[in-house]
């Protein structure tokens, strides 16, 4: 569906209902501007033709684009959720509140990448100066929009900093949480990053990794045309087991691999761990990059090995870090784990127009409360860094400090 929509004006053009392949890759990418792999146009249709995202897994595309003189001008990501899976930033209980009380949650609008909790642009704009311009028009096109399908809220994910202080002017609900990364510190090697650390700490690391050698298991770096599809067969099994332990199946079809792959090859690896006993690879990981960070995603082994994960997820990601001179290593969601392992805690947000006028300052009054309790967290969990010398105050310069992807 593809049409204009209130919020429109002789300047600017503003569409809803649009899926990836309806929008100018080129044009598009010329708003991304070499941020975040996860807002390549590659990505997003990597997600769609491979039905990894449409209206039967509950992620129906109905993207924003402004256009101005059939110029693309901006953009954002928007999507009709018919359910709450895949988004990280969980709202069960509002849904279970509307339910209780006779009214419909679902479907609902959603502003983010599919499956992915990584902080990046969600205004996407050829001039800064549009994003001030632009957002209460957008704001206003996408709540006219909820309005027209029966859409109970709109929810804005995981916005990068930018993102987050033009929507600070508005009147979305603010939500905070809190994710780990790790930064690097110009270390010139995992051991000068080992020297940062404390001693207990310090040894305890290098046990872990330590374990993982003596168990006989090898890594492999795997890019380009590396990536066969019988390595793609491998690592799919792999992600999948990672979800029927638990009895779900996975949100990524096997050909959203393949296509992510062949769209983004310069972005995109996997580390794959292989034992001494096997001729064969037991896990996986997979990663992107940009020209600053690391991202870690997908991860899955045929069984359980002990310090496994740690070793394929974190401890190569760091030494990938430090080798390529990447600022930054984004491991993905939740995992106090982490923090042991020097990933510090930073601050994310999302914001929210709740549509309900009660349910919306029920909401709000929620959402002030919880900021509280999250600054808390903050501060707590910075005190369990392994570094040397490690002031409970960086908790809170971090969560001012989320820098664009």
């Amino acid at each position: 569906m593809s049409k204009s929509v209130a919020g429109s004006t002789s300047t600017f053009d503003i569409k809803t209902g649009l899926a990836i392949s309806d929008i100018d890759a080129i044009a598009w990418n010329a708003l991304v501007k070499g941020q975040s792999p996860f807002l390549q146009h590659g990505f997003l249709l990597a997600l769609e033709q491979s039905g990894s995202v449409c209206a039967d897994t509950g992620w129906e595309p109905c993207h924003v684009a402004i256009f101005q003189k059939e110029r693309l001008v901006a953009a954002m990501p928007l999507y009709i959720k018919h359910h709450s899976y895949g988004e990280y930033v969980f709202d069960w209980a509002w849904a279970d509140a509307y339910r209780r009380n006779g009214l419909r949650y679902y479907p609902k609008l959603l502003t983010a990448i599919p499956f992915t909790p990584s902080q990046s642009a969600r205004i996407l704009t050829a001039d800064p100066d549009y994003q001030t311009v632009l957002l209460p028009q957008i704001v206003a096109a996408v709540t006219h929009f909820a309005g027209e399908i029966g859409a109970s809220s709109w929810h804005i994910l995981f916005p990068d900093q930018s993102s987050a202080d033009a929507l600070k002017t508005t009147r979305l609900i603010r939500r905070e949480a809190t994710q780990f990364h790790w930064r690097n510190q110009n270390y010139t090697s995992f051991d000068d990053f080992l020297a940062s650390c404390n001693s207990r700490k310090r040894k305890n690391l290098k046990k872990e990794r330590n374990d993982v050698t003596g168990q006989g298991f090898s890594f492999e770096r795997l890019t380009g045309a590396q990536l066969t599809p019988e390595i793609w067969d491998q690592f799919y099994m792999f992600y999948q087991n990672t979800y029927q332990v638990r009895g779900q199946h996975g949100y990524l079809t096997r050909d959203f691999f393949s296509q992510v792959h062949k769209l983004l090859p310069d972005q995109i690896f996997l580390m794959m761990a292989r034992h001494k006993s096997h001729d064969r690879y037991v896990a996986g990981a997979m990663f992107l990059k940009d020209h600053k960070t690391l991202y870690g995603r997908y991860w899955g082994c045929e069984q359980d090995y002990q310090n496994l994960h740690f070793e394929t997820c974190y401890y190569q990601g760091i030494d990938i870090c430090i080798a390529e001179g990447l600022e930054r290593f984004d491991a993905g969601a939740q995992g106090e784990h982490k923090l042991r392992r020097g990933f510090e805690p930073v601050t994310t947000c999302s914001y929210h127009w709740i549509q309900h006028p009660q349910f919306s300052e029920a909401i709000r009054s929620y959402c002030d409360e919880e900021r509280h309790h999250n600054a808390a967290y903050m501060s707590a969990a910075a005190e369990q860094l392994p570094y040397k010398n490690q002031p409970v105050k960086n908790a809170q310069a971090l969560s001012t400090n989320n820098d664009d992807n």
